[in-house]
């Protein structure tokens, strides 16, 4: 097939897109009363990178999950200034930590308990630091105070996943490198460098031949070479006739199929889309749902055939809201930039890769079998 026709989706079909987006929104303006978004997910979904992957850890402790999405929940009263109601908010964030806080560590291998328990210390420091801040009506400092605090609560959550756990992945794929767990990859650009979580918990085969091919240089000097504005930009397709990296063993290109997770479902869908399993309002456990979403590219014409090209997903709330996107479900998404949105937003084709480097996780990657 010709190179170009290697990405999210063929031309043709991006016209589709638009064409269906403009539908919708012709809807949206034509029938204000009544629902216009009918059989599409509501618009509400979690838009916070480090927030998607606080949710997206695979841990069962309740207690901890609670107190992270209560401090979440502050944003509404804090963008409409309504203190009183932040006030009650961090009181019963408090109580929460002090009622539950012996629950969530005992919760932990008696090796980890320690590192939680000093965790767990910053937290109430930084409950306590929300409340002066509330007293004194400071918004600035009260989100500062409420990003770090839940950056230590996502660490309480990263001790929580079992140092065992996997996820089961068909024998089909033996072949296929995977990571077991998350990596942190740091992308230099002609513009700048941004940071980006890999999340091998919920797209280990998607994860592992990003991270496989990072480490093989192969990225190292490729240009952007697809700008779609407001919706992705795209790199990885390699100098030569080959559309994906080719395994120097085997002289073939190798192929990873469509990987995607959602929360309660048992397995993990190996490439069916969530119209081929009826999952039509289904919000997978790493959506397209913010600026910087990493995914991986495949043909317009198969599911299995994405091989190094990816695309970071270029969020714009009023074309591509959370929730109401046409990319969840047909793409899998296997991590976040975290870091470098200003160098995002400028990038176009006339920039390129000078390097991406793993500066942690690479331990995690494991070869294929």
């Amino acid at each position: 097939m010709p190179k170009s026709d290697q990405h999210w989706g063929s031309p043709l079909a991006h016209q589709r897109f638009k064409a269906v987006l403009v539908a919708l929104i012709c809807i949206a303006m034509l029938s204000l009363s009544g629902p216009a978004w009918a059989g599409l997910p509501q618009g509400n979904a979690v838009k916070d990178p480090a927030a998607i992957l606080r949710d997206a850890l695979p841990f069962d402790q309740q207690d901890i999950r609670e107190l992270q999405h209560r401090l979440e929940g502050t944003s509404n009263d804090l963008r409409a200034k309504r203190w009183s109601a932040l006030a009650k908010a961090v009181n019963r964030s408090e109580a929460l930590l002090n009622t539950r806080r012996a629950t969530i560590v005992t919760a932990l291998p008696d090796a980890l308990q320690g590192e939680a328990d000093a965790l767990l210390d910053q937290v109430a420091v930084g409950l306590n630091t929300m409340r002066e801040k509330v007293d004194t009506s400071d918004k600035p400092g009260f989100i500062n105070s409420r990003r770090s605090t839940l950056k230590d609560i996502g660490a309480v959550e990263a001790l929580l996943v079992p140092s065992d756990y996997t996820v089961e992945i068909p024998a089909e794929f033996d072949a296929l490198p995977r990571l077991e767990g998350r990596a942190t990859v740091e992308i230099q650009t002609s513009q700048g460098t941004m940071i980006a979580v890999v999340d091998g918990y919920n797209a280990p085969l998607t994860s592992g031949a990003f991270i496989d091919l990072t480490l093989r240089g192969f990225y190292d000097g490729l240009p952007f070479n697809r700008a779609e504005d407001f919706y992705v930009l795209q790199s990885g397709d390699p100098e030569g006739p080959a559309i994906g990296y080719v395994d120097p063993k085997t002289k073939q290109e190798r192929h990873v199929p469509l990987e995607i997770r959602v929360p309660g479902e048992p397995e993990t869908f190996y490439n069916e889309t969530f119209e081929d399993v009826g999952l039509y309002k289904a919000t997978p456990t790493l959506p397209f749902a913010t600026l910087g979403t990493l995914g991986w590219a495949h043909s317009a014409q198969a599911l299995d055939d994405g091989s190094s090209q990816f695309f970071m997903f270029l969020y714009e709330a009023e074309l591509t809201p959370a929730g109401l996107n046409l990319v969840d479900g047909r793409n899998a998404a296997y991590g976040y930039v975290v870091e470098g949105f200003d160098v995002l937003e400028e990038l176009s084709t006339d920039d390129r890769i000078k390097t991406i480097k793993v500066i942690d996780g690479d331990d995690r990657l494991k070869p294929h079998a």
